[in-house]
């Protein structure tokens, strides 16, 4: 089961790429779109199914074939399959299943074709190669595995966005989302370099259960010494940053929207961007003895998560808003990651998936008809032209906002799946540090959020119709095959928060059961305090689901492993949680004002976007003008662009100028002209001036060669 849903999107893009001349396009899309269902299916069979206590470390292996071997290092082609790998994989197949159909409908009729020119069995074939690459990354069982599909999704990202190839901005977008994450790509394998240094291997299993001794670890790089988790986290969140676009390599994520809108979908929604935070998460139990790139990557991710925020603001184009709301919520995700709470980073990443594919895809059905008309200030009045569209728009607002009733437990909270997986977040990042810069900054982002995702909704389908009448008077709901994954999207973005709660954010023993990592009990056989402890009346209260407040049990508190001390969790279950990290059982216990706040956030962003959109739209020219410079500083996105042209697209075209006119048209043209103009033609006329034609002339010429012939050989011996 497990090879057939790993390998039937591959199966799919060759057929699709290649067999479309002899299947037809049609038939050839539906192979690619059918395999995409099966890959889909089995995912949620699997996730529903998996049991981790049902294999010793609470995951399993399942080679496909030997890969590299060479000196110390062997590595097979393995699909590894734990609770992180399920989780991911639901998502994947499940957005790239549903954009698949959608496209049948969006890539139906494209006008940056020509008439009878092929492009949709090209462009299901990327689809289908982009989701391999991403199951390839998500199953990896080592880093050069990992890496293969990390680099694959680039490809593929590379192949989407400049999908218009007749479109300069587009062709354009794509080398920049190429270039941006070589950056960080750099890092990564820097990263994966320094872990073999370290454990002679880059198998997971290997790298993980030594992460303690890693930590004890000083390695050289550049100019000092440096702790060895530490430097070895930091790079690998360097490639992170590239992939899920974090602040510094962010740039190519709002440029990636030149693609056609089920390609913003699949990137930007579930798979290439969240990446970053799988990485993170997978990486667990080098990450848990960072202590420094924690706070780095708090530090980044809330600088994220308020940056993307405040840019969405002023945003016009309907793609780039969702856009830029995605940079914001993978800030979410790192925040998360960074203070310790790995599950609740892959909880946010999971109801996030559903919620944001269907952002996108509703601002695909309405730029679909709009007839591809983006700019929001060009839209208005459009709910009873499009109906549906309008009803999966606002299901997603209320998911992306934290629409929820708060305080209310009802053995989960009551809410939208944004409601219940980013309120996860906040907490969380209160109990790591109370009134910290994180927390706060995720407040205000999520008042921003709110703000920006009505004022879409507002522009877009409220108000009166703006821009071309005759636009306007042809607008009409998208086709059934668009409306589809609409509706199977909504049903995430309102469930999956509520269901799936427990397992992510519940109490500890709750998590730590999905996540099949092994509860320890203190015992006398262990010489040392800091194993991971379940006290039996925990462990007794947990499995009556006696909650003692709204979200859980306490768990009984580790106390930190004595110097030299190694946890014997490490290596075992999907993610890895050092005895010391209790963020994910104080989160459960922050005042009840922190809990109140992203509602009261949310509520706020509401209210100014429907005072300034809905009953006095004069307003924002109004306060444009009034704050122009602080506006054109959001519009023109910090200026982030503006500083790297200055930085380094300038130099580096000036230095590339210089090594074309003097380097390679001066110097190496030059040299073989000059050569071939200059120096052989005069050597030439004198040789050919030495053609007199008189026998005498010749004789004499011989002379002197014997004579100088004779001289030689006597002086030599």
């Amino acid at each position: 089961m497990e090879t057939i849903l790993l390998f039937a999107p591959l199966v799919g893009a060759l057929i699709c790429g290649f067999g479309w001349r002899v299947l037809g396009e049609n038939a050839a899309q539906w192979v690619a779109t059918s395999l995409l269902f099966l890959s889909a299916l089995l995912s949620w069979v699997l996730f529903l199914s998996f049991d981790p206590f049902a294999h010793e470390t609470g995951s399993y292996t399942l080679p496909v074939l030997r890969w590299i071997e060479s000196g110390t290092l062997a590595t097979d082609w393995a699909i590894r399959i734990d609770r992180l790998t399920t989780v991911m994989l639901v998502v994947i197949t499940s957005v790239s299943a549903l954009v698949h159909l959608y496209s049948f409908g969006y890539m139906a009729h494209d006008e940056h074709f020509r008439e009878g020119e092929s492009y949709r069995p090209r462009f299901f074939a990327y689809l289908s190669f982009f989701t391999f690459a991403m199951l390839m990354l998500v199953t990896a069982d080592n880093l050069l595995q990992l890496f293969f599909g990390w680099e694959g999704v680039g490809v593929a990202s590379y192949l989407l966005i400049g999908f218009y190839i007749r479109k300069q901005s587009a062709g354009a977008a794509a080398i920049k989302a190429f270039v941006v994450n070589r950056v960080g790509d750099f890092g990564f394998l820097l990263g994966i370099f320094g872990i073999y240094l370290l454990t002679d291997s880059i198998q997971f299993s290997v790298i993980f259960a030594e992460a303690g001794e890693i930590a004890n670890t000083q390695i050289q790089f550049l100019w000092r010494e440096w702790n060895a988790a530490n430097l070895v986290a930091f790079l690998l969140f360097i490639g992170a940053m590239g992939k899920s676009a974090q602040f510094l390599l962010h740039t190519w994520l709002p440029d990636a929207m030149e693609g056609p809108t089920p390609v913003s979908a699949l990137i930007h929604a579930a798979t290439m961007v969240t990446a970053g935070v799988f990485l993170v998460c997978r990486m667990s139990p080098i990450i848990e003895y960072a202590d420094w790139t924690q706070g780095f990557i708090i530090a980044i991710g809330a600088l994220t998560a308020f940056f993307a925020a405040t840019v969405g603001l002023v945003q016009n184009d309907i793609k780039r808003v969702i856009a830029y709301s995605t940079c914001s919520q993978l800030g979410y995700m790192f925040v998360a990651a960074g203070i310790g709470v790995y599950s609740v980073a892959m909880f946010h990443l999971f109801t996030h998936a559903f919620f944001k594919a269907m952002l996108f895809l509703g601002a695909g059905s309405v730029i679909h008809g709009m007839h591809h008309e983006q700019d929001m200030r060009n839209y208005g009045g459009l709910r009873h032209k499009m109906p549906y569209t309008f009803w999966a728009m606002m299901i997603g607002t209320l998911a992306i906002t934290g629409v929820g009733i708060p305080l209310l437990y009802l053995g989960f909270p009551v809410g939208f799946a944004g409601f219940v997986s980013k309120d996860a977040v906040i907490e969380s990042a209160y109990a790591f540090s109370p009134n910290g810069y994180a927390f706060w900054a995720l407040v205000i982002a999520a008042l921003f959020t709110s703000f920006y995702s009505w004022r879409l909704m507002f522009m877009t389908f409220y108000g009166k119709p703006r821009g071309d009448k005759h636009t306007h008077e042809h607008a009409h709901e998208s086709p059934t095959v668009m409306l589809i994954p609409l509706g199977v999207l909504a049903a995430g973005a309102i469930f999956a928060g509520m269901i799936w709660y427990k397992p992510f954010f519940g109490d500890h023993y709750a998590v730590e059961n999905w996540f099949g990592i092994e509860q320890h009990e203190k015992s006398k056989d262990h010489a040392g305090p800091g194993l991971m402890l379940v006290a039996p009346a925990y462990a007794a209260s947990a499995a009556s689901d006696d909650h003692s407040d709204d979200h859980g049990d306490d768990h009984a508190k580790a106390e930190p492993l004595a110097p030299g001390e190694t946890d014997p969790r490490l290596g075992q279950g999907a993610i890895y949680m050092a005895p010391d990290n209790h963020v994910l059982d104080d989160a459960h216990h922050v005042p009840t004002w922190v809990k109140l706040a992203p509602f009261f956030a949310m509520l706020a962003g509401f209210l100014v976007a429907f005072q300034l959109y809905i009953r006095r739209p004069e307003l924002p020219k109004i306060i444009a003008e009034q704050q122009a410079p602080l506006y054109r500083f959001l519009l023109n996105k910090w200026y982030v662009d503006e500083i790297y042209d200055a930085i380094f697209v300038r130099p580096a075209r000036r230095l590339g100028h210089f090594l074309w006119k003097k380097g390679d048209g001066s110097t190496i043209d030059g040299g073989i002209n000059g050569l071939a103009m200059g120096i052989i033609p005069f050597f030439t006329r004198k040789l050919n001036q030495a053609q007199s034609g008189y026998v005498f002339h010749y004789a004499f010429a011989m002379v002197l060669g014997i004579a100088g012939l004779v001289t030689w050989m006597t002086l030599a011996g």
